[in-house]
This record gives structure tokens, sequence and C-alpha cells, in this order.
């Protein structure tokens, strides 16, 4: 088997497992192509066992019950069963519960494969009882040793092997029906990357938007903005946009980024980000793709601080506890006589025929200690943000505010 050293080396856990002469159930996460059924098919021949092979597209847990009925009523000599469920992800929540008695008991070894994260997608309980472990996409180097195991490829240019190696993109399965479609090349014709294109299809890019792939980019796009690294930033736009990731949904986040991560340090930020989701709005793709290309590279280079975000969560937490309290009677309308009897906006002092425009008054509810909410950085506009609030600061430590 090509790939996967880290579990099949000389140090690999499942080399362990297979030396202890004890199958153990396991769960294979692994992207498309990287060996998963291989691996599966290996792992049950190496302790000799009956593996009976299920796909969760294709059968559901009656299919799973009858088998092995069928199993006990026919054992085959004792030997250990080893059940293979391709996709697991696609069982409900009910259904994985229905491999627990089975898996618990030891009637079974079970072999759980999965492109999406388990975290995810499968019961807690059914992973406390199976060992996780993750396949990685084929490097170069290993897709390049299948292309020289390949006894039907046509000879090819050293560009052409690495255009086809990377238009595998990782996935052993896609290389191996490219190298397919080249064996029906003239066997006296050297492919090079002209010809290569006429025999070989694109690999859709590997991006599911329903699992999470799609979490997965959009965090590393957020980071690499937060990052202030415009190159990756638009590199990680760009593979969600080939994957047909839906431009709206990356033009909200972008938008959520100059809030979260830049806010008042540019407050230009906000304003480039909606004129970006307004452009892509009215042009469609891939015109307006260069708007969102825009403002990521001014969001990935402008000043950094996340002061609104982190004042805006410590009022949100202060809400939560405080909600049964009223605002001080002092800022509050007073329409009705009744109202006004009650002490509604008595002695509120109009802050614009205040000196410095300024009264300093108490607005938080009282019995509330007054808390210090927003703390601008020292970087971009928020520079003169600080000064701004030093400045009121001041100001109202010098008056004695009403309450």
């Amino acid at each position: 088997m090509v790939g996967q050293e880290h579990l099949i080396g000389e140090k690999g856990w499942i080399t362990k497992t297979v030396a202890s002469q004890r199958p153990l159930s396991i769960l294979l996460w692994g992207p498309p192509g990287s060996g998963k059924t291989t691996l599966a098919r290996l792992y049950a021949a190496a302790f000799d066992a009956e593996l009976l092979m299920f796909s969760a597209v294709f059968h559901g847990t009656a299919d799973l019950k009858k088998a092995l009925q069928d199993h006990k009523d026919h054992p085959l000599l004792s030997r250990p069963l080893i059940v293979f469920i391709d996709e697991i992800h696609r069982f409900n929540k009910a259904q994985q519960d229905t491999l627990l008695p089975f898996v618990e008991n030891g009637t079974i070894t079970l072999i759980g494969a999965t492109t999406e994260n388990p975290s995810f997608s499968l019961n807690n309980a059914l992973l406390s009882r199976v060992r996780t472990l993750v396949l990685h996409p084929l490097s170069h180097e290993d897709l390049e040793t299948l292309v020289s195991r390949s006894p039907s490829c046509p000879p090819l240019t050293e560009e052409a092997k690495d255009a086809l190696i990377g238009l595998a993109a990782g996935d052993a399965r896609h290389l191996l029906n490219m190298l397919e479609n080249l064996s029906l090349a003239p066997a006296d014709q050297e492919i090079g990357v002209g010809e290569l294109e006429e025999w070989v299809q694109k690999r859709p890019a590997l991006y599911d938007k329903g699992d999470d792939g799609h979490y997965n980019l959009i965090s590393a796009l957020h980071k690499s903005v937060r990052g202030s690294d415009p190159d990756a930033s638009l590199y990680w736009l760009a593979r969600m946009l080939e994957g047909g990731e839906d431009p709206q949904f990356l033009a909200r986040r972008i938008i959520r980024m100059a809030t979260e991560d830049i806010g008042l340090a540019d407050p230009q930020a906000l304003t480039v980000t909606l004129n970006a989701w307004q452009t892509y709005s009215q042009l469609g793709s891939p015109e307006g793709e260069l708007a969102l290309a825009q403002a990521v590279i001014y969001l990935a280079l402008a000043p950094k601080s996340n002061a609104i975000y982190t004042a805006f969560k410590k009022a949100q937490s202060l809400a939560a506890k405080t909600s049964h309290l009223s605002p001080p009677k002092t800022i509050l309308n007073a329409p009705t006589k009744l109202m006004k009897s009650e002490g509604y906006g008595e002695g509120y002092l109009y802050d614009h025929e205040q000196p410095d425009a300024f009264s300093g008054q108490n607005y938080f509810p009282d019995g509330i200690e007054r808390p210090h909410l927003y703390e601008p950085v020292e970087r971009g506009f928020e520079r003169e943000m600080a000064k701004r609030l030093a400045y009121f600061t001041k100001l109202r430590q010098k008056k004695t505010p009403p309450h």
C-alpha cells in the first residue's frame, strides 16, 4: 500500500495492532482516495478475519442485522468477524446506536470510514468505542510511485507527469482513473501537458459545503485576515470560490471580519466590505469576485483591533446579569403627570447646554458600579478613540453626576 506511513510503517498504530494479534475497532477518517477501503481490507486479511462490507449510502441497519444473523447461523470456523461500513457518517444517530451492543459485546470488530469530521457526525458513545485513525492525502512522492507502478501508462514528459499528479490533488483513486483514461492513448505517443488535457478531466475541488471542510476553510480565511497575511487570505478566498461556495456567504463573513478584528482601528474597513458586498450583488460572478478580493486584501493589511468585539461581549454578559434593573429615572422621559410625580426625568441635564457639551451624568441602572467595557488599542484610528475616551473620562471625574 502506498502512503499512510504513520499508520502502516514500522512504528505505525496499525502495524503494532497487527503484531498484537488482536483486532480492535477503528474509524478511518480521511479524504477521498486516501486508501480507507484498501486499508480495511488489508486489516481484515492480517487477522484472517471474515470481512463484511457495507456502505451507509446503500445499506441500512436491517441489512447489517440480517448479515450478522446469517454469520451466527453459519460461522466460518470461529474466524473473527470484521464489519466495514463505508461513509458511516451517513448513518443517523439512531442507526449508529444500533451498532453499540455488537461492538460492546465483541460480536463484531467495527471498521468505519468517513470523509467528515467524526466529532460532528458520529455519536460520542460510538466514538468512545473505536480508535480514530486519520489518513492524509497522498503526497507527490506517493502519487509518483503509483504512476511508476501503472503498467498501462503511456510515456509522459516530466511536465505532464507533474501536471497529472497535481490534478489528482492527493486522491489516489482519481489518479488511477486518469491513468486508465491515458491507457487509451497510442502507446508510441509521448504525452505532454497539451495532450494530457485532452485525455483527462480536471478533478473537482475537494470542497463540500455540507461538511466540516466548509467551516475549516472559512476559519482559515478569517484567521489569515486576522493575521495580516493578504496572500494567504486571497488563497483561501480563491479555494472557497473554486469549490463553489456561495459568494454572498463569503461577503457576509468578510463584513463580520471588518467589525470583529478591525473595528474602529480603521472605520473605513466596514465601508469597504459593504461596498464589496453591494458590488458583487450588482455584478455577480465572476466580475464581482474581484470586489471580494479587494476587500479581503484591505482587511488583511488594515490595523487590527478586537476592542469592539470584546467590549460588546462584556456588555452582553453584564446585560444578561442585570436585565431586571431599570434605567435611572433621571434619563427617562415623563410624558404623564404620574411619571413626573414618580421622579421621571428629574434632574436631567441637557448635555448641549453644559460646559464642553458634557454633563457626566450616570446612564447605568442604579446599583451597578460603572463598568469599563471599551478599551481601545494603540493601533490605527483607535489611538484617536483612546484620546477621546481619556478626555471624557477626565471630565467625568471632575463632575459630581446626579444619582
